[in-house]
């Protein structure tokens, strides 16, 4: 039997959706003010994760800090990297309960974990007990990471989706903006509270996030995915502010009904042996979703999403954001005011350069922004290095040499921050099909934090030992950058999230294509001159 729903459009009536709409970049947001705030709102995950990353960069090299925490240099990196860890850990369970209780509600759950993790940092009294408040604040910052751009690309239309998501990474450099000027101003605290109130500050943060994202809607995509039409179609209309029956909420809402009941009914036809729908059936339908990541068709997809997040990680970027004024003292800043005052202004330029993703990506396109990026991080870190390798054993007399080579590690984050820094989370919310998104964007994140753990780790240790080499180890990945670039990810500007079998490929065989067309036929089939029955408006799950 048909789905139905009551607010069905007539299929006579039916239109190319692309017809309806709007703007890019700012105009296109400021044409979306519901959509624009709800991902604004989603993007305080982004602040949170963006803060508890940035802030030990100052805190570690404050005196009361140092006092209280008695640590070597690899101890030292330890309690700056296992934040990373737990990320890592965070990513790779979330996928779970973003498909059981939603989007919105996985926001609060991560939201909570953050403040029992940050409460425990703001208290450290031991070396162990920072470690376990970095742990578990790094478990929900994991988490959010993965779910907000998923929650943000679910909510947006297409011609600002990228702008949207990219709002992710806005709030993350906005978190590390903030978190550094937070520790420049409590450096002369004469007591502990120098750095417990840099700690303590995301406290708030996080209860703003728990409490505020339940005035928000759900995923129109989640709750279709959980039958739930009438809602679904509701959180559109107003998401788009059209009412329910106009073409465009229409529209998109057969798009996305076709991926729902097409991914469905190709779930029944796999597994017909756990079409019981109980928890058992369920825990190992998701479990053979994993499985499928890894087939053809979608193992690139897989490739391209986690080879981004390595590049993003290895061109060095959290070894600057971690240990920026340790950074700024090797290239001859001299007295901690200094070093901290230039790591500020890393912060402003890498959240101003932001902008240029949130207002143009959907102009320009991903594709542009990545590859003159990495052409243009390559120069600065091969400039860096040999400015630092032919004076970094006599900065003294040579001032200037060490200026120019802050003003390189200025341009290198300018660079960053409007491409690999959003482009990181964009490309990886929007080109996986809706049933293993969830799974897909959770191993994804779950390698961006590994690579994040490891840069976190040996960063200081790199300093320390091959001193300039280190920013030579981070030009050669930022080279290599360029050719996976060119050569691995298309371009999906512009695409519908429905429409990202045609970029990628895939449902070439002829079950799937057989199936899909029968979908379509009968989603866009559908009338709406009699409101069908109450058992018409559910999931018919006899057929599935």
């Amino acid at each position: 039997m048909k789905e139905s729903n009551e607010n069905a459009y007539p299929s006579d009536d039916r239109v190319d959706v692309s017809d309806y709409r709007g703007s890019s970049g700012l105009k296109g947001m400021v044409e979306n003010p519901y959509v624009l705030a709800t991902a604004l709102f989603a993007s305080l995950g982004g602040v949170l994760f963006g803060y508890d990353q940035g802030v030990i960069s100052g805190i570690q090299e404050m005196e009361t800090f140092k006092a209280r925490f008695d640590m070597s240099t690899t101890e030292n990196a330890f309690v700056v990297a296992i934040l990373t860890l737990g990320c890592w850990v965070g990513a790779l369970i979330v996928g779970y309960f973003a498909d059981k209780i939603g989007r919105k509600y996985s926001i609060v759950l991560n939201g909570i974990v953050f403040l029992i993790g940050s409460s425990f940092q703001g208290g450290a009294q031991t070396v162990p007990y920072l470690m376990a408040g970095r742990f578990v604040a790094g478990l929900s910052i994991g988490g959010l990471s993965m779910l907000v751009p998923l929650y943000q690309s679910e909510i947006a239309p297409p011609e600002i989706r990228g702008s949207l998501v990219s709002l992710q990474q806005l709030a993350v450099t906005f978190g590390i903006l903030i978190s550094f000027w937070i520790d420049y101003g409590c450096q002369n605290i004469p007591s502990e509270a120098q750095w417990r109130v840099p700690f303590c500050i995301q406290i708030a943060l996080g209860l703003l996030l728990v409490i505020g994202i339940f005035f928000f809607p759900f995923s129109p995509r989640w709750l279709m995915a959980q039958g739930r039409d009438d809602e679904a179609l509701q959180v559109l209309s107003k998401l788009r502010r059209v009412p329910i029956n106009h073409p465009r909420v229409q529209e998109e809402y057969r798009d996305i009904k076709v991926t729902v009941i097409f991914e469905q009914r190709v779930e029944a036809q796999r597994f017909p042996d756990l079409s019981n729908g109980t928890t058992m059936d369920q825990f190992k339908i998701g479990c053979y979703g994993y499985l499928d990541l890894f087939k053809a068709g979608m193992f690139k997809r897989l490739f391209i999403a986690c080879a981004l997040q390595f590049f993003q990680q290895f061109s060095g970027i959290n070894a600057i954001i971690y240990y920026a004024p340790k950074i700024m003292k090797s290239l001859g800043l001299t007295g901690n005011s200094v070093s901290l005052l230039a790591t500020g202004v890393i912060g402003i330029i890498n959240f101003l350069c932001t902008f240029i993703t949130v207002l143009y990506l959907d102009k320009f396109g991903r594709k542009k922004f990545l590859l003159t990026a990495s052409v243009c991080l390559t120069l600065c870190m091969v400039i860096v290095a040999a400015i630092v390798g032919v004076y970094e054993d006599d900065w003294p007399n040579h001032i200037a040499q060490g200026w120019v080579s802050v003003a390189f590690i200025y341009f290198y984050i300018a660079n960053f921050a409007y491409s690999f820094g959003p482009l990181g989370w964009v490309i990886p919310s929007e080109i996986f099909p809706l049933r293993v998104r969830s799974k897909a964007m959770s191993i994804s994140t779950s390698a961006n934090w590994m690579c994040n753990f490891i840069i976190g780790l040996i960063t200081p240790i790199m300093l320390d030992s091959i001193r300039f080499y280190t920013y030579v180890f981070f030009a050669i990945f930022c080279f290599i950058s360029f050719f996976f670039v060119f050569f691995m990810i298309p371009e999906t500007k512009g695409r519908s999230l429905e429409d990202m079998d045609a970029v990628f490929g895939g449902q070439t065989a002829a079950e799937d294509t057989a199936i899909l067309d029968q979908v379509k036929t009968e989603v866009y089939g559908q009338q709406s001159a009699t409101k069908p029955s109450s058992t018409q408006l559910q999931y018919e799950k006899e057929e599935f």
